[in-house]
């Protein structure tokens, strides 16, 4: 399969919120043809989608000519009630491939215990047809044991039932070389998530400002979100080329998406901007 791009729809959400039809024409019209959904909350699956039901959705969708093919999901997904109902809302809509949106950890047994539910649940999406994914932040890359958060997922998890959406940027923060674990990820990863860092911000590795050892969690996670941190794919010191170069090499790479957490832009400018960077890229 070449290899394609896309939106993550969570960059444009305040947009979204306010017109959603009207939001994805605009995102059309900026030239992306692939998008990943979120659904963040199991017990209102339509809060993201603008209430729109699965067939309405997908109905939507092929009006302006966008196809949604994988979408975040939260570890409250992953339960025998809230797995049926996102593989329901999946198989109507279209979209094949679910990642968990984020976790924490405060210890190696959490990770295991995630691992467990990762590894049951992702057969119960593979019977399906839904290919499981998880997708990464920093704190994957903080060490229980001597060894990488992401590391005992990779362990401890089947290599058919998970697979890795990575982050780059993430990883980056994480204090590790992005193309590197890349490719130490092999066949476990076909899809991407791409940002920029701005030249400005220091320290690079996020372990050096919290301490290796910090109980991480989403409050420390909103603190660390700031919006100066992050920038538009090509307006950064991040090496893209280079990655989409290494990504593009997999024989297995399916999509890049672009993410933007935040933006001192307007929504739908920020994802322009990147747009017109990274179909430059795949274009050359």
């Amino acid at each position: 399969m070449s290899l394609e791009f896309g939106l993550q729809l969570y960059s444009v959400r305040d947009e979204l919120i306010k017109d959603f039809k009207g939001t994805l024409e605009k995102v059309a019209a900026i030239g992306y043809r692939n998008v990943e959904l979120f659904f963040h909350d199991a017990n209102n699956i339509g809060g993201t989608v603008g209430g729109l039901n699965p067939a309405q959705l997908r109905t939507e969708l092929d009006r302006v000519g966008l196809k949604a093919v994988s979408a975040h999901i939260d570890l409250g997904f992953l339960t025998e009630e809230n797995t049926e109902k996102i593989i329901a809302y999946a198989q109507e809509a279209g979209f094949t491939s679910v990642a968990i949106a984020i976790a924490f950890f405060s210890d190696k047994q959490a990770v295991l215990d995630m691992c467990s539910d990762l590894n049951k649940y992702g057969e119960r999406f593979k019977k399906h047809g839904i290919q499981l994914y998880y997708h990464n932040h920093f704190e994957e890359f903080q060490k229980f044991d001597g060894q990488y958060v992401m590391d005992i997922i990779l362990e401890n998890t089947d290599t058919q039932l998970v697979k890795v959406e990575f982050d780059t940027y993430w990883a980056m923060r994480g204090g590790v070389d992005p193309i590197e674990y890349l490719q130490k990820l092999g066949d476990r990863c076909d899809l991407i998530h791409q940002k920029d860092l701005p030249a400005g911000v220091s320290p690079v590795n996020l372990f050096e400002v919290i301490g290796e050892d910090a109980h991480i969690d989403m409050e420390m996670m909103v603190k660390l979100h700031k919006i100066e941190y992050f920038t538009e794919a090509g307006q950064g010191i991040m090496d893209i080329p280079a990655i989409v170069e290494a990504f593009r090499s997999k024989p297995e790479a399916r999509y890049l998406f672009v993410e933007q957490d935040w933006t001192t832009r307007n929504q739908l400018e920020s994802v322009e901007i990147s747009y017109t960077y990274i179909s430059e890229l795949f274009q050359s």
